[in-house]
């Protein structure tokens, strides 16, 4: 499947930020998480990326990330600037609305998200997109589960009335 014709998403959802950005996000990840792989953070930080664009990029479907991708995501908004930055460019702020309950879990709302971010010509990890269990391939410090009463909706920034 071919990108849509957005500028702003790039081949490969790494691309949406710089090499220093990635790193220092990166790191946020793995600070929280202090027994993980650095690979293991930048998947992590690759799957939150595909998330905010997959939000950004289609306002109003009800998106959320899996409780793993969820941990990358966090890392993102930890970066204000950055992050503002990031959901311009893409077309909306993607406004993080958390979801206590970690057992909170709907797999079609999952299956949104990754069709969404399929259609922009990315692979979502299927090993991080899974449902929340103590038996994933990795346990990350978010307890964050966004569905079914949390998911994310982006309101698009209301254009200016003219005079």
């Amino acid at each position: 499947m071919d990108p849509p014709d957005n500028p702003a998403v790039p081949a490969l959802a790494r691309m949406l930020i710089t090499d220093e950005q990635f790193a220092s996000v990166r790191s946020t990840v793995m600070d929280a998480n202090p027994d993980m792989s650095e690979e293991m953070a930048g998947r992590i930080v690759d799957e939150g990326l595909k998330f905010v664009a997959a939000c950004a990029t289609s306002p109003g479907l009800g998106l959320a990330p899996s409780r793993v991708v969820d941990e990358g995501w966090h890392a993102l908004i930890l970066h204000t600037a950055m992050y503002a930055d990031l959901c311009q460019a893409l077309g909306g702020f993607v406004h993080h609305y958390p979801g206590y309950d970690p057992t909170n879990y709907d797999p079609p709302i999952l299956d949104r998200t990754r069709e969404t971010i399929a259609a922009l010509g990315w692979v979502a990890d299927p090993e991080l997109w899974g449902p929340p269990s103590d038996d994933t391939l990795v346990s990350v410090a978010a307890k964050c589960q966004h569905a079914p009463d949390c998911t994310i909706v982006v309101q698009p920034k209301p254009k200016p009335k003219p005079g």
